[in-house]
């Protein structure tokens, strides 16, 4: 793992992380300044332009790019890395799969009293690894190179299935015409991707026209760079692909820039202009509970079945004791769970609980996670 350290997407080292980090405190900390007047106009909408406000636009724009670099190294791995054979892909897909469905049923059964916290449930669901990959990175060690492949694994399904998450369920109304467009463009996107042809402007103007056919045919946009990302060829020519030059001239622009926009327009939660009355507490519970209980949960019962079935087989160098304590890490949701509660919440109190409900779930799962790796772990 070490010497395919840089090939994984977020990261040189812990810095893409830790700016992502800066700039959602920053955006905390404007937004409870003299200056919150102008975040908030982040949030208004843009009525002179016809245009939504500026944190939607950097959710249904620049994040098209976040997604696409997720789909991009899943393709990578899937092709020619750690998840190339079968067997190798199917214990994280399941793992993945265990901690989508048991953390969104945790969140559904005690926000069931309120009809209003209905549209969050898929906020606990995703992992975020733009922080757990700088975690293991600082247990060394402590976790086994299987382990280490194995979360990045499942954090990048992970992401993939909340993106089907989020084209599916956090759409608007479906428009037909367009959704005709934007099929007849996936099919040429995806012939073109067969014949190998490495015209990247041609998958770039096609992926921009799928980006306004979903936005205009109910779907959300950010599902094109999903497309996209799946479309470009892997074959080499002079040493290269296009699907690793496109990674090579995106994923910088998504780690120094996209993110810690993101997470700046996002992150900022008003705290002095909300009441505590205002505060949803049984959101602010299903949300944590789902990440720290729900991922942990789902995700070992899927992992374990899975081997108790023979599916497939723990990662080299991992004991359950570890496996126990990556569960742990993976109720660290940060980038994903945020977007998700820009899409399903729009009432002031129930966004701002959402965010906090993240913000603990996060933290306990994190620290959590660390200690236990850290302190009682052992590899096998």
């Amino acid at each position: 793992m070490m010497a395919r350290r840089k090939h994984w997407v977020f990261v040189p080292e812990t810095g893409g992380p830790c700016l992502l980090l800066v700039m959602a405190i920053l955006g905390l900390i404007v937004a409870n300044s003299p200056f919150r007047s102008f975040y908030a106009c982040l949030h208004q909408p843009l009525r002179s332009m016809y245009l939504p406000s500026i944190a939607e636009l950097v959710t249904i724009g620049p994040m098209t790019l976040f997604f696409l670099v997720i789909t991009l190294e899943l393709k990578k791995e899937l092709v020619t890395g750690h998840l190339s054979s079968i067997r190798q892909c199917l214990l994280p897909c399941i793992s993945a799969l265990g901690g989508v469905v048991v953390p969104a049923g945790l969140y559904a059964l005690i926000a069931a009293p309120d009809a209003a916290l209905k549209p969050g449930w898929a906020i606990p669901v995703a992992t975020d690894a733009a922080f757990t990959l700088p975690i293991l990175l600082a247990l060394g060690r402590h976790v086994s190179e299987g382990g280490r492949v194995w979360l990045m694994a499942l954090a990048i399904f992970d992401d993939v299935l909340g993106i089907l998450i989020i084209a599916f369920f956090y759409g608007g109304t479906l428009h037909l015409l367009p959704l005709i467009g934007g099929a007849a463009l996936m099919v040429l996107m995806a012939c073109a991707g067969w014949q190998k042809v490495r015209c990247l402007w041609l998958y770039g103007v096609a992926g921009c026209l799928l980006w306004l056919c979903f936005l205009q045919g109910g779907l959300h946009p950010t599902l094109a760079g999903v497309v996209a990302g799946l479309c470009l060829p892997t074959a080499r020519q002079n040493g290269v692909s296009p699907l690793e030059q496109v990674e090579q001239s995106v994923s910088s622009w998504v780690t120094w820039l996209v993110l810690p926009l993101f997470g700046f327009v996002t992150v900022g939660i008003p705290l002095l202009d909300v009441p505590v009355s205002s505060l949803n507490m049984r959101l602010i519970l299903a949300v944590a509970v789902g990440l720290v209980l729900g991922k942990t949960s789902g995700i070992f019962s899927a992992t374990w079945l899975a081997t108790k079935l023979h599916v497939a087989a723990l990662p080299t160098g991992t004991s359950w004791q570890m496996l126990f304590g990556l569960c742990l890490l993976c109720g660290l949701g940060f980038t994903v769970s945020l977007f998700m509660a820009s899409l399903a919440f729009s009432a002031f109190g129930l966004l701002v609980s959402s965010k906090i409900g993240i913000f603990v779930g996060s933290f306990i799962a994190a620290v959590s996670g660390w200690l236990w790796l850290r302190y009682v772990a052992k590899a096998v």
